[in-house]
């Protein structure tokens, strides 16, 4: 008790501390106002409920080798939990595994979950992200004005999981200010002052709403005019909420609710110039970037482990534990046609919140940003655990 007493103390003082902070840009600019981040304490945002093998809709067609490579890739940090070792273990020892073997393996080692919302509902929104190309240099130019930053050192990251395991997916984001804790800079402290990050911009890109959308994705490639590409990758971001510029477009009367996809948001950028820095800055949430080794085959998720084109996706830890095969049912982009797959949970996404919740991996080019751009469908999701595995259970509230 009285160390759940110390706890609330030490965090009301640290919440205090950023709701009460302000920002400080250099004394050229004038200050610009930020919101402070809210802590909760995490509750689990779903139930999974048992099931038959059978109430999986097209699991006895489903091609389950790629899933399983990918799950092989997830072994590399789950194997090192109890729950999950016998299963990796087996996965790894696999040898030439046919789609027969490895649905023997899923079946042997597994026991099907559907994944039903905190209000009892069965379905959720499944969207689709993908890894962007964007022209760029090493060096500012004229062409080259906009900046890719690495992650700062003054970010600070309180950790309440280390002592407290409850709180494992909370962590708070700030700076210091003398002896306060006080919240990050915003997109709109950073784009208003853009020196305050000058030292950490390591690339510079020609188009703005590019730049942007490689912020919501997370990892993309920069091709140079030489025709070298770098890989980059996340590193962190600024602990301010995600808010999705197409829902203000929406709300303010520019666009229609079924135009408000990725490619819509960019057409409306290039007729709108000078609204579009404003519009931007409505998404407060700012992401730092890092290279990533040219050899890797594909952008690293939160598990740590490189993403698999249309076999990764991104979830809510409260909801799916990372690392998890997951079964999902949906519909191809902007279709009725069945989209029955096995995904593995090896990322999330500050905009991926909620029981029922997936954003679907298309990999790198053209086709994959058109298919993530207009994903926007309804979808089902079994999680399948180890035996073993302890159902989450809702807080009663």
């Amino acid at each position: 008790m009285k160390n759940q007493t110390c706890f609330i103390v030490v965090l009301l003082l640290l919440l205090n501390a950023c709701s009460t902070g302000t920002i400080s840009p250099p004394a050229s600019q004038p200050p610009a106002p930020a919101t402070a981040p809210v802590a909760e304490k995490p509750q689990a945002k779903s139930i999974h409920k048992p099931v038959q093998w059978s109430a999986l809709p097209g699991w006895t067609q489903d091609e389950l080798l790629p899933a399983w490579q990918t799950f092989v890739k997830s072994c590399t940090v789950l194997k090192k939990q109890s729950l999950w070792k016998e299963s990796c273990e087996a996965a790894i020892a696999l040898q030439k595994p046919t789609n027969a073997a490895v649905r023997a393996f899923f079946e042997r080692y597994f026991a099907p979950y559907q994944v039903i919302n905190a209000d009892a509902t069965e379905e959720g929104l499944v969207t689709g992200y993908y890894e962007p190309l964007l022209k760029g240099s090493r060096k500012p130019s004229k062409r080259y004005r906009h900046a890719l930053h690495t992650a700062p050192a003054e970010l600070l990251t309180i950790d309440l999981g280390a002592t407290y395991p409850e709180l494992k997916d909370l962590r708070l984001r700030g700076r210091a200010d003398g002896r306060r804790i006080v919240p990050y800079y915003t997109r709109a402290d950073i784009m208003n002052n853009p020196g305050i990050l000058d030292k950490y911009a390591f690339l510079w890109v020609e188009d703005e709403v590019e730049l942007f959308f490689l912020h919501v994705q997370g990892s993309g490639r920069i091709v140079f005019d030489d025709g070298n590409v770098m890989k980059i990758g996340y590193a962190d971001q600024n602990g301010h909420p995600y808010n999705s510029i197409g829902k203000v477009l929406v709300q303010r009367g520019e666009m229609a609710l079924e135009q408000a996809s990725m490619q819509g948001i960019k057409q409306w950028g290039q007729q709108n110039p000078q609204k579009l820095p404003e519009l931007l800055q409505q998404n407060p949430r700012y992401v730092f970037f890092r290279e990533l080794p040219a050899d890797s085959s594909g952008p690293i998720g939160a598990l740590g482990v490189p993403l698999t084109a249309g076999r990764s996706i991104a979830i809510d830890p409260l909801s799916i534990p990372q690392g998890a095969p997951v079964f999902l049912a949906t519909t191809w982009p902007n279709t009725q046609k069945p989209l029955n797959r096995l995904m593995v949970a090896q990322d999330v996404g500050n905009a991926i919140k909620g029981g029922i919740r997936a954003d679907f991996f298309w990999g790198f080019g053209q086709d994959a940003a058109n298919q993530a751009g207009k994903m926007k469908q309804t979808g089902k999701m079994w999680v399948l655990m180890p035996h073993g595995y302890q159902a989450p259970v809702l807080s009663k509230q």
